[in-house]
């Protein structure tokens, strides 16, 4: 629970529902077993295939700024570990919705082998997709949230589509981390925050 007090008081972590989801949701549960042991350290760790479990201060940081809220419709893009997946769900609870979008087979089924653990799945919600998430998920669209774990050259068109008017993307686009959030059909406001590393979204 140290990593989760210093993410605190460090002010990465704020809202306290986002708190609460960090400490009910184990992020060694969600470690490949040779690394679970490293589960306390501020660093982002691989879990093969060319990717990795974020840094949590990035999570905890990016988690603050999609501001998701319970009942929420959330997409998670590169779903990875399943643990933003879950961190989701916690927040959103039983009447909220994550999709779970993952384009690596081994580890759309690792992340949700690791979010079984936890009970989103057989409450229905979480709900893991093997698929490109470059393209959003347009079946389950609109959504009030939709946040990527990897890096794009830009924010795809798909997923400013697939937003809810009101709704907010937070997502890795080169070296920044981008919060959009989508005021009218065509027009977003844009922040940018520079100086983070992501894997590039295959």
């Amino acid at each position: 629970m140290a990593l989760v007090d210093s993410l605190v008081k460090e002010r990465w972590l704020k809202t306290p529902l986002f708190i609460e989801a960090f400490k009910q949701i184990k992020r060694k549960d969600f470690m490949p077993k040779d690394v679970e042991v490293l589960h306390e350290i501020n660093e982002a760790m691989s879990i093969g295939y060319g990717q990795t479990i974020s840094q949590p201060m990035v999570v905890a940081f990016m988690i603050e700024k999609l501001e998701p809220k319970p009942g929420d419709k959330i997409l998670d893009i590169g779903s990875g570990s399943g643990w933003t997946s879950a961190l989701l769900s916690y927040i959103a609870g039983e009447k909220g919705k994550v999709f779970a979008i993952e384009i690596i087979p081994e580890l759309k089924e690792f992340g949700e082998k690791n979010a079984a653990k936890y009970d989103f799945i057989k409450k229905g919600i979480t709900e893991f997709i093997l698929g490109d998430g470059g393209q959003g998920y347009e079946k389950e669209a609109p959504f009030d949230r939709i946040l990527a774990s990897a890096a794009a050259e830009k924010i795809p068109e798909a997923w400013k589509k697939q937003l809810k008017i009101g709704g907010r993307i937070v997502a890795p686009v080169k070296e920044a981390i981008v919060v959009l959030e989508k005021t009218s059909e065509n027009q977003f406001k844009e922040e940018i925050y520079p100086g983070f590393v992501f894997v590039p979204l295959v």
